[in-house]
């Protein structure tokens, strides 16, 4: 029978012992998250100012940004500053923030996509009634519902991961606090519970991805009865960008359950690890602006209002 400790901080898993490599980690982690952060910041802003914007699509959008800046904020920094400080320590404190914020922001994520899913499902198939279901109180309790979903389930799951008694040391094998890797810290008869939530989380996931696709098969098949071109075309643009985002989470979301808790750490473990924490919310801003017309188009009315403001300081200061 293992000895039962007391855990008071977990050891992360690094990238390298190699000084210049860890400087090489700490760089290339702070241009993803500036970009991430800029991406997601430039969307949240540019939506909030421009009230064309204000629409139930956007503002479901609005919502993924804020939590695609939180998601990419919980696990980044503690990793950047790791490296550039040449240690591996996380307080079991901050493992347990980890730990809740991360599932937090990623099953409000997912919550919110199914949710989006369902406002394209009625801006399409049902638009005489778009106004009616998706009115502004309604797209707030939704969102609101999306919120409230995430922290049930994330105060659940953390509460029952970090009840367990962990006699299997203190070295995590990631390079932050992941339920699977401190699990395989647990001793043998103490997180059955927790497999309980996995599996439950497991069936709530499935569920809602069945909604989603059930969603847009109603989509596809209304959209390719419209006759007109420009109309698919139009309807088309508008669902893409999403269903792209769903998959990239729902990829990426396979990969950091299906991959093996090997008893060593490996390269391709902290591949995944990094392509599920690190992709999604660097990628979402470009999906969803890069063939958006009224994104585009707001954001470069707000740098340009920006640009102008800051000139014409400017000049009124040399006069």
């Amino acid at each position: 029978m293992s000895n039962q400790t007391t855990v008071t901080e977990f050891l992360l898993l690094g990238f390298s012992d190699v000084r210049e490599l860890q400087i090489l980690h700490f760089v290339v982690f702070l241009v993803l998250y500036l970009a991430s952060l800029v991406g997601n910041l430039l969307i949240v802003t540019a939506i909030a100012l421009d009230h064309r914007l204000h629409t139930p699509m956007y503002f479901f959008l609005m919502n993924l940004s804020i939590l695609d800046l939180g998601s990419i904020s919980v696990i980044i920094p503690k990793s950047m500053v790791n490296s550039l400080m040449n240690t591996r320590s996380i307080s079991y404190s901050g493992c347990v923030a980890q730990v809740f914020f991360s599932l937090f922001f990623a099953s409000a994520n997912f919550a919110l996509l199914a949710i989006m899913a369902y406002d394209r499902y009625v801006a399409i198939c049902q638009p005489l009634h778009y106004e009616m279901v998706m009115n502004s109180g309604a797209c707030v309790q939704m969102a609101a519902s999306a919120w409230a979903s995430g922290i049930l389930y994330s105060a659940l799951h953390t509460g029952n991961t970090f009840t367990v008694s962990f006699c299997g040391g203190n070295k995590v094998d990631q390079f932050f606090c992941e339920v699977p890797q401190l699990l395989k810290l647990a001793c043998s008869d103490s997180y059955l519970s927790e497999i309980g939530v996995i599996v439950f989380s497991v069936c709530l996931v499935l569920s809602c991805f069945v909604f989603i696709t059930m969603s847009y098969v109603q989509i596809f098949t209304m959209v390719l009865r419209i006759p007109c071109n420009q109309g698919r075309h139009k309807a088309f643009s508008t669902c893409l960008p999403h269903l792209t985002v769903v998959s990239l989470f729902v990829f990426t979301g396979i990969f950091a359950c299906l991959k093996p808790t090997s008893s060593s750490a490996s390269d391709l473990n902290l591949l995944l690890a990094v392509l599920y924490s690190v992709l999604p919310p660097m990628m979402n801003p470009i999906i969803y602006s890069m063939r958006n017309k009224e994104i585009n188009g707001a954001v470069s009315k707000w740098m340009c209002w920006r640009l102008f403001s800051k000139n014409k300081m400017s000049i009124c200061l040399l006069r």
